[in-house]
């Protein structure tokens, strides 16, 4: 897994997870804005932009190599984890393997209920579908369904091309699969769940299950937002949200 990272190290830490079929472009604005106050990191999870070479192999995977970088680099403790749909799932992940690694989490679009039918019948179709990823008609296509800005598209046709059929497979299959861990309930980061008030009803009964896991967390359901819109389109309010959201303490 590789980072980007902007701002002064010396300042608290955000990282930032993103959605599957992109990379870390995809926080863009979010960037630009916390790199004032904050050090920011944007992974590239594996599988996907710059490290499309290094295959996804799953959300436990990935979760790891987020907490050993955390480990190695800033003491075990980040200010905040910012994922969006499979980048919050390994959000989601790394808070249960770690209760203490972030003061902050924000969980947009994660889906913890496994909806295995629904992979058994995506892997094929990925099979048959894949050689389709390097046509711009196509990428189009994808990228309307994942609500990909138009100044993004560009970004988003480049990396998505690139990514390996085996990434591709084991990301569907990870992402369908993946179930809310035990240990989620231990965390003691402070939780922000988004979910677009569009989405899917798995994607809300997962934020509500999320909310009801999750000792300290608020939940807000984004209305005429579908799956990534929040932090993806409008992301003025998704930044407004975090802003406020960081003002929050613990209760004594």
């Amino acid at each position: 897994m590789q980072y980007k990272t902007f701002g002064n190290k010396k300042n608290p830490v955000i990282v930032f997870l993103h959605g599957g079929g992109l990379s870390w472009w995809s926080w863009k604005q979010q960037i630009d804005f916390f790199q004032k106050d904050y050090f920011v990191m944007a992974a590239i999870i594996d599988g996907h932009g710059d490290d499309w070479a290094t295959p996804f192999i799953s959300i436990q995977n990935s979760a790891h190599k987020v907490i050993a970088t955390i480990n190695e680099n800033y003491g075990g403790r980040v200010f905040a984890l910012c994922g969006l749909s499979i980048g919050a799932q390994i959000v989601v992940e790394v808070l249960s393997l770690e209760r203490d690694i972030a003061e902050y989490a924000v969980i947009e679009s994660a889906s913890v209920i496994p909806i295995k039918k629904t992979v058994a019948l995506m892997t094929p179709l990925n099979n048959l579908s894949y050689g389709l990823i390097k046509k711009p008609w196509f990428a189009r296509i994808q990228a309307k369904t994942l609500n990909i800005p138009d100044d993004l598209f560009k970004n988003y046709f480049e990396d998505s091309s690139r990514m390996t059929k085996e990434s591709l497979t084991n990301m569907t299959k990870s992402n369908g699969n993946y179930s809310i861990p035990n240990a989620l309930e231990e965390t003691n980061a402070n939780a922000l769940i988004l979910v677009g008030e569009k989405e899917l009803g798995i994607m809300k009964k997962s934020a509500f299950l999320l909310n009801k896991t999750i000792r300290l967390s608020t939940l807000k359901v984004i209305k005429n937002s579908g799956h990534g819109e929040i932090s993806l389109r409008d992301y003025k309010t998704y930044i407004e949200l975090l802003i406020q959201f960081f003002k929050k303490k613990k209760p004594n």
